[in-house]
């Protein structure tokens, strides 16, 4: 067997070969390059409608809806959005498209994937951010505004740790309710023929007790956001909390407060002031 080393005319051949073969190696490594995992995942991966997933299956939120949801909790681009089964991302995205950091907890890594893909797509990779987690380990306590579509029963399992939130965190659920916390408010998409109704809380400050308003004691019960009691002994109505706002009639009389520490102050007849300490 004759070697190149001593045939001319191979080398020659292999030597005109190598500028080719080099040349197209690198064209090639570009374009594998351009393929960016984004392109890549938006290829190979299209959820399905009912989809099983952890708790839920999975069925988007329609856009109207999204928006909606986004109205009643009246975002702003200093608030903080955490989506709980963010599924494709749609209301992270949706939120940073306003300007809001916006955060989704997902269980399924292919809707992660997905969902950084159309953050990407989008130009808002930068505020809309997702992570693969279980929602009962998560920590959401930074948020400012949190969005759900999860079941009933969920929203209950959820319930205790988003009543522990900061007063005034903002919770808006599409379509389905928190058992006896009752929402704040309610309202319903245009353009839409399912699952079309957003429902906002608003995470109530904690106040049950006895206050020392004046020479007369507050006394407050509380259930999530409505208030019951009396002041000395006449029994007080139309009592609530919005966050850390009190508000409540005594003796014919409207009370307007503000919860601040061990303390509520504010205005009744919306003039003359007033404040209580807790004893």
């Amino acid at each position: 067997m004759m070697s190149s080393a001593t045939n001319p005319s191979l080398q020659s051949a292999r030597a005109s070969v190598r500028p080719w073969f080099r040349q197209a190696a690198v064209a090639l490594a570009l374009v594998l390059g351009s393929l960016s995992p984004a392109a890549s995942q938006s290829t190979t991966y299209e959820p399905s409608v009912g989809q099983a997933g952890k708790d839920v299956v999975w069925v988007p939120t329609p856009e109207t809806l999204v928006q909606k949801m986004l109205d009643i909790a009246k975002v702003t681009p200093q608030d903080y959005l955490i989506d709980l089964g963010s599924g494709d991302g749609r209301t992270v995205i949706a939120a940073a498209k306003r300007g809001l950091k916006a955060h989704g907890i997902e269980y399924e890594p292919q809707m992660v994937e997905l969902a950084k893909v159309r953050a990407r797509d989008a130009g808002v990779a930068d505020r809309a951010t997702f992570e693969k987690a279980d929602l009962f380990e998560s920590d959401f306590s930074k948020a400012t505004v949190i969005t759900m579509f999860l079941l009933p029963s969920i929203n209950e399992k959820l319930r205790p740790t988003i009543l522990n939130l900061k007063p005034g965190t903002r919770i808006v659920s599409n379509s389905f309710t928190m058992g006896e916390w009752k929402a704040d408010e309610t309202a319903t998409a245009s353009d839409c023929s399912n699952y079309c109704t957003a429902l906002l809380w608003i995470v109530p400050a904690k106040v049950e007790g006895t206050w020392r308003l004046g020479d007369q004691d507050l006394k407050l019960a509380q259930e999530f956001q409505m208030l019951s009691g009396t002041l000395g002994t006449a029994p007080i109505s139309n009592a609530r909390m919005t966050g850390n706002d009190i508000s409540f009639t005594a003796n014919n009389v409207a009370y307007r407060g503000t919860l601040s520490g061990n303390t509520l102050s504010g205005t009744r007849d919306g003039s003359a002031r007033w404040s209580a300490t807790k004893r």
